[in-house]
């Protein structure tokens, strides 16, 4: 057993110990609740409860606004109280953080609400207020078959409503499949664009995969600039066998993009088939090896998909992953903590969790990372995301559930 399994099995016993054995559950975030779930878990909290970690952190839990179907993204308007959280069945929102109260914002794009499809993440321009554009992914349908799309559109505030919006790309092929479209964003220090995509569950694990084949935008992270155009460096923009969009691939469903505030470096989380969960330190050109190298297994058989990473050296192995047999976590969106409200938590990874209902909390060193705890394990919750306020440092989740919270976790 190399030092990367041990490491991740021990890691999923720690956390098993607040969080349940998931057994082998599905680990693909479906949006059908895992048959572990508890039945008749309330989607809110009544009043903030006050809980502590292993590390000793006190920390309140708090409802900050209710009543949604869904809700997949939350992203924070710079010097504002207000926050934007998408509902995966096709709206927008402006949520004020001190009064909860919810206002839809008109003008979001139509979208493929089916299966694991709908309105997906929301990030604004890096120099928001000027230049006002907020970005979109959403799936998107023509001719009975769907994809991954991104777009943009002015934000006016007061008014509640996006102006201009602009289809800036739809991932290619479209393919009939409701599920894995990825849909993550994230924008670097250059102010350059990164969109995930998913496999969209092409099963024919081997060579010729989708997420193996240059050609396609399945299985991918793109590279844009911000107005939707293509960096002349994108790695693939001189190889006539692929797509100069492309920026990493190998991925299955990648629904975690998040950038380290001190190195610059892009951090992904995705779903594996049964296990085989990663936790991914992305760079430009890389095959991150799904289907040929993974360290899941086939849902039910048990069987590997392909060899392990560190049987390949063409591939890049995760920074953390969970093996076939170590119950999975499936990682959803991810923050790192600037310590500002939590400063045991400085420089640490936050990971929401679907099937396993819980936040993983990991300690990162360089391009690794060290899974320390799970919170909120007891509560029933799928997490679809966790984001941290800018200005206070509080750390907001998204519950996915038809009449959910979006809920915060502040100090004691």
């Amino acid at each position: 057993m190399n030092r990367r399994h041990y490491l991740a099995l021990v890691g999923a016993a720690a956390g098993g110990a607040s969080a349940g054995c998931l057994g082998t559950s599905p680990s693909d975030g479906s949006d059908t609740p895992s048959t572990q779930e508890s039945a008749g878990t309330s989607a809110s909290t009544s009043a903030p409860e006050s809980e502590s970690t292993a590390a000793s952190t006190a920390y309140t839990v708090e409802t900050v606004a209710s009543g949604f179907t869904n809700p997949w993204a939350l992203t924070f308007l710079p010097d504002d109280s207000r926050l934007l959280v998408t509902e995966r069945a096709g709206r927008l929102n402006l949520v004020d953080r001190d009064s909860g109260d919810t206002t839809p914002v008109s003008g979001a794009p139509d979208v493929f609400a089916a299966g694991q499809g709908g309105m997906l993440d929301v990030a604004l321009h890096p120099r928001y207020p000027d230049p006002d554009w907020v970005y979109l992914t959403y799936s998107v349908q023509s001719d009975g078959a769907s994809t991954t799309a991104v777009g943009r559109g002015r934000l006016d505030v007061e008014n509640a409503r996006l102006q201009e919006f602009e289809r800036l790309h739809a991932a290619e092929p479209f393919v009939e499949s409701a599920g894995h479209f990825g849909s993550r964003l994230a924008f670097d220090a250059d102010e350059r664009l990164y969109v995930t995509v998913g496999d969209r569950q092409f099963k024919d694990f081997g060579p010729d995969h989708t997420a193996q084949d240059l050609t396609t935008e399945h299985g991918v992270v793109l590279r844009f600039e911000a107005d939707g155009s293509v960096p002349d460096d994108n790695p693939f923009v001189d190889d006539p066998d692929a797509l100069d969009t492309i920026f990493s691939y190998g991925h299955r469903n990648p629904q975690g993009l998040t950038v380290h505030p001190e190195t610059g470096d892009l951090w992904e989380s995705e779903y594996g088939e049964q296990d085989g969960d990663e936790i991914n330190v992305l760079s430009r050109g890389a095959n991150y090896g799904w289907p040929i190298a993974d360290e899941g297994c086939t849902y039910g058989s048990g069987d590997p998909i392909g060899v392990s990473h560190d049987e390949r050296d063409d591939v890049v192995a995760p920074a953390y992953s969970w093996p076939c047999g170590s119950g999975g976590f499936p990682p959803g969106g991810m923050t790192f903590c600037s310590g500002t409200a939590f400063p045991a938590w400085e420089g640490q990874l936050f990971v929401g969790g679907l099937a396993s209902q819980s936040i993983a909390r990991f300690s990162v060193t360089d391009r690794e990372a060290t899974l320390e705890d799970r919170l909120l394990g007891d509560r029933g919750w799928r997490i679809r995301t966790v984001n941290e306020a800018p200005d206070t440092g509080h750390l907001y989740l998204a519950v996915d559930a038809g009449d959910a919270p979006i809920v915060r976790l502040r100090p004691a």
